[in-house]
């Protein structure tokens, strides 16, 4: 049976740790693809301070671009609205009915996992599994936390694996553009290019480095 990874977000920008997440992930679970899907709207967050999905599907296309093991998926921005997972995986399994499906999430997402809409269907079509950064401290996650019954928790708890994982972030690269601060190394050099060609948020001719 194929292994077939899952990777959405906002990807707002998509950056290094994503990547390095969705390779993680294969290597630990022994994918044989991981797919990348941006969301249209999300329903978590608030991308407000964002730029259109067309600008994040296409930075997202130029960071995978030449990497044998990602592929981009646009199912949630050709579907419109907001995105939730269990459609998602829902159309996937439909896809790859003779794969099996691995929703790649962080240690926030498992904790908020229990607001997901139909997380119980979810899980019984897919496999969650949660990628937790090096150096966090603090008690290890706890079955109660994930407000699930047992069954789920030890299943979900089971997959949390601490990986070899960056901590840069997109409001961190956002951030570091509003103050003239450069982001080499913590994005494509392809999706740094793409930025400063659209003038993404904020950017300017007066980037340090430019």
């Amino acid at each position: 049976m194929a292994r077939l990874g899952i990777l959405g977000g906002t990807f707002n920008p998509v950056h290094n740790g994503h990547l390095l997440m969705a390779h993680t992930a294969a290597e630990t679970w022994d994918l044989e693809r991981v797919l990348v899907v941006p969301t249209c709207i999300p329903p978590h967050k608030d991308v407000a301070a964002g730029v259109p999905a067309e600008h994040r599907l296409a930075m997202v296309r130029l960071a995978v671009a030449g990497d044998p093991l990602l592929a981009v998926d646009t199912m949630e921005i050709d579907r419109g609205g907001v995105s939730y997972a269990i459609d998602t995986v829902r159309h996937l399994a439909g896809h790859h009915p003779d794969a099996e499906l691995f929703f790649i999430i962080g240690l926030d997402s498992l904790l908020e996992l229990h607001r997901w809409k139909d997380v119980a269907s979810l899980l019984d079509l897919c496999r969650v599994v949660t990628l937790h950064r090096p150096g966090i401290t603090g008690r290890p996650v706890r079955e109660a936390d994930l407000n699930l019954p047992q069954s789920r928790g030890q299943r979900l708890l089971a997959d949390v694996v601490t990986g070899r994982l960056s901590d840069v972030s997109s409001s961190e690269i956002r951030a570091r553009i509003a103050k003239r601060l450069p982001i080499g190394y913590l994005v494509p050099d392809s999706v740094e290019r793409y930025i400063r060609d659209h003038a993404l948020y904020g950017w300017t001719n007066e980037e340090a480095g430019h």
